[in-house]
């Protein structure tokens, strides 16, 4: 393990490194310690200076691939990597670096079937243990990278992908409705006394409105990361959220699991600025969401939360549902983000009593290859 091949790809708004699963430790515990020394994550400052991570937790991340044996499908692990500990997070995936997998393994030739223009790359992901299908473009025997599809967060176009994210209900708690309820009001002694909406969709989601907690949903980043009394309020209400949800069994282990659940505020869509100073208007969202990644404000929306969005707006009775004036049944919603508007759409059936399933939630995303190369290890390894 010397030197192992690497990629680095974004895809959508975040940037990861992108391994061979054949090429790393087979054992978890040695393959995160591994990928925190590849990602520079021994460095309190958070910078990572003495590797490829990017000091964020948008650029920290982790791709893991490989072939499923006996169908043709791509397994897929994805790890957040701590900036400022040796720690690496799995609990949950990414949907922006989901949009990276499909082309990176088209590349590597673990990919049976290509065909143009569009190649059908089905994904398992093993954090969720759900299944994603990417539409990727490929022409002339290449994946296609360059088009005229814009993403907010992206400054610059590229090629569409279409992300299917099948059945993703219940991706880490085993349920869409994790506490059996629409909504719900959590108390702690931090925040009080808030109703919440928790819900399982891609990846598990606490919804708050932006009033309940002194917001107006129109926040960039710089104005919640600096905000030391309201970032502990958000994370007690995560972390009870957590426990509502039996993702932690105290809350010394839903500090420590900081990926999921994580935590969204939402507001009335409204007229706002992005962070590129661009005015969206309220015409163009049908909500305004905040969510925070890793005790940070993130700077678009992830993807994932994007779909649990979405799924949570079809049904009667969460937060997101109420505050949503135009009309549910309509599949796309448009979410207003600090970035720009991500558009998702969504398919919610109610089997009876209650009892709703999530069908699908799909969205667009481009990527790009931006390191191809080897990683040396020789100097870690004492070589």
């Amino acid at each position: 393990m010397a030197r192992i091949n690497c990629f680095i790809m974004r895809g959508g708004t975040s940037k990861a490194g992108c391994f061979l699963a054949s090429q790393l430790p087979v054992e978890i515990k040695e393959q995160d310690y591994w990928l925190c020394r590849l990602f520079g994550s021994n460095d309190q400052s958070g910078r990572q200076i003495d590797g490829i991570g990017g000091g964020t937790s948008t650029t920290s991340k982790a791709m893991i691939i490989d072939k499923a044996v006996g169908i043709n499908r791509i397994n897929y692990t994805f790890a957040q990597v701590d900036t400022h500990q040796m720690t690496v997070d799995r609990k949950g995936n990414c949907g922006n670096i989901s949009a990276a997998v499909g082309p990176f393994a088209i590349e590597m030739g673990l990919v049976d079937e290509v065909t143009e223009p569009l190649t059908k790359v089905t994904i398992f992901n093993t954090n969720t243990q759900k299944e994603i299908v990417a539409h990727v473009p490929f022409n002339k025997g290449k994946v296609v990278y360059q088009g005229n599809f814009v993403i907010p967060g992206v400054p610059d176009s590229g090629a569409k992908i279409q992300l299917d994210f099948l059945a993703p209900g219940g991706a880490v708690t085993q349920h869409l409705l994790p506490t059996g309820h629409v909504k719900q009001k959590l108390v702690g002694s931090v925040f009080g006394e808030i109703d919440v909406s928790i819900v399982d969709a891609a990846n598990p989601l606490v919804f708050v409105r932006a009033a309940d907690v002194g917001l107006t949903g129109k926040e960039l980043p710089a104005e919640v990361d600096n905000n030391i009394n309201l970032l502990q309020k958000l994370f007690a209400i995560r972390e009870e959220a957590s426990l509502a949800a039996n993702i932690a069994i105290d809350r010394q282990q839903a500090k420590a699991i900081a990926a999921v659940p994580k935590l969204c505020v939402i507001a009335p869509s409204n007229t706002y600025v992005t962070q590129a100073g661009e005015i969206i208007n309220a015409s163009q969202c049908d909500i305004l969401a905040r969510m925070l990644s890793m005790g940070k404000l993130h700077p678009a929306l992830a993807i994932t939360g994007g779909i649990c969005l979405a799924v949570a707006a079809k049904i009667p009775g969460t937060l997101v549902n109420e505050m949503i004036t135009t009309n549910t049944l309509q599949q796309q919603l448009n979410i207003g983000h600090p970035a720009g508007v991500l558009a998702v759409n969504a398919d919610v059936i109610n089997q009876g009593h209650n009892d709703y399933q999530a069908v699908y939630g799909s969205v667009y995303r481009t990527a790009r290859v931006l390191l191809r190369g080897e990683i040396d290890l020789t100097q870690d390894l004492g070589i």
